[in-house]
């Protein structure tokens, strides 16, 4: 099956609580059409570059998944129809790269990696 990484922006206003739920949400549409999500990182409360929906800030999450494009699709249109979801980028990717993402590392680590 083909290999995804997600990142989806959801409103300031709700609780870490209730978008880790989100996240775990759409992590079981997934898997429930036929995916695997391998890990999720929950970023945190971000600044964004503009307002998106008069929002300054947003909760930020990460998936890596191993789904049939069937799968990515039912999930994007659920959270294209979710009201807490501001934005979603979907990318296919040849493998998923060891270790937390560039967003959960120490700035003293990403150094090291160039």
């Amino acid at each position: 099956m083909p290999l995804y990484e997600h990142v989806f922006i959801m409103r300031q206003d709700l609780s870490n609580t209730q978008a880790e739920g989100l996240v775990e949400h759409f992590s079981a549409v997934l898997t429930d059409n036929g995916g695997s999500v391998s890990e999720t990182e929950y970023w945190g409360v971000k600044t964004m570059a503009y307002k998106i929906n008069k929002n300054r800030k947003g909760h930020y999450a990460y998936l890596r998944t191993d789904a049939p494009a069937t799968a990515v699709q039912e999930m994007e249109r659920l959270m294209r129809l979710h009201d807490d979801v501001m934005r979603i980028l979907t990318i296919k990717v040849d493998a998923h790269e060891e270790g937390p993402s560039a967003q959960m590392q120490k700035r003293e680590e990403r150094r090291e990696r160039r």
